[in-house]
């Protein structure tokens, strides 16, 4: 099993990092067009190998050619965000990036399975879908499991109680736009709505949708990396282990939920084949209405991409 993570910042360095202390592969390659910086980064892991206890040999390189027939791409290239910027204010600069990336993969990992973490990231997907031209069961986002979890965060911190005894869901976009469903959304098998009143669950949800934008005003130079590297290593997971498990995930969807032609977060069962199967939820009138409100901010940035 050969794994290769494209980009060396924050997020790909932190999702290296996981993925290798985890041991999920023979080999892992670190990808960044920084001369150094990846060669110096994947060095300074494979040294903690023996410390860690992992065996995943951990390689550096400026060129694709070192990614040759990797089974697992994961793309964190591109630029982050800064305090007041939106993830779509990035969509100029790290469409230029991501389909440059996208194109050496469909040279290089014909059969790889690709998941896009650059920002905006349900467009970045569906960029990378287009110029790799690989089935949509093998191009897919991380999202929902980032947005999934800062909402379990912040209801754990509201109640007390341990993250490990909340099981959430939030679905669409991963933007301003996203959904996330209370009545989905249980503590210790109860439902939310049942334990917390709804001016909170609202306060909770507006956070949840800021959380990324939280996070880059504390930092003021860059954006999330911890979490999303921890979202990444589950799903890569659930497919190098054929586990099939369903979790939210930015999918290509060709019909489901009303919905045609674009990404957008839904649960998806991940097996060693990618997506294996898209779950329908059963929606409100209003719950659905917000995942196609979602849906339309997506397909509006989509129609300014260029091929």
């Amino acid at each position: 099993m050969k794994i290769t993570v494209i980009g060396a910042g924050n997020v790909g360095a932190t999702t290296a990092c996981k993925l290798a202390e985890k041991d999920f592969a023979n080999e892992l390659v670190l990808l960044d067009i920084v001369e150094g910086i990846p060669q110096g980064k994947a060095l300074d892991l494979w040294e903690s190998a023996p410390i860690e206890g992992f065996d995943t040999r951990c390689f550096g390189t400026n060129s694709y050619e070192e990614t040759a027939d990797s089974d697992i791409v994961v793309v964190t290239a591109g630029l982050p965000r800064k305090p007041g910027m939106s993830r779509d204010d990035l969509l100029d600069a790290n469409t230029k990036i991501v389909k440059s990336v996208a194109e050496n993969i469909k040279q290089q990992c014909p059969e790889a399975i690709v998941i896009v973490v650059s920002n905006p990231l349900d467009v970045m997907t569906y960029a990378t879908l287009k110029v790799t031209g690989f089935s949509p069961e093998r191009v897919f986002g991380m999202a929902g499991i980032l947005d999934t979890a800062r909402f379990r965060s912040f209801i754990a911190l509201e109640l007390g109680v341990s993250v490990r005894d909340i099981s959430a869901m939030v679905l669409g976009g991963h933007g301003d736009s996203m959904v996330p469903l209370p009545r989905y959304t249980t503590v210790a098998g109860v439902p939310l709505p049942e334990i917390m009143n709804q001016e909170t669950i609202d306060r909770l949800i507006q956070r949840t949708r800021d959380g990324g934008a939280e996070i880059v005003k504390h930092l003021k130079t860059g954006s999330a990396y911890y979490a999303p590297a921890a979202a990444v290593a589950e799903m890569v997971e659930s497919v190098i282990k054929n586990k099939n498990r369903v979790l939210p995930c930015a999918c290509y969807l060709p019909g489901q939920y009303g919905l045609e032609d674009v990404y957008v977060g839904v649960p998806a069962m991940l097996g060693s084949r990618g997506v294996v199967e898209i779950v329908e939820l059963d929606l409100t009138a209003e719950e659905k209405a917000a995942l196609h409100k979602s849906a339309q901010d997506v397909k509006a940035n989509i129609a300014k991409l260029s091929f």
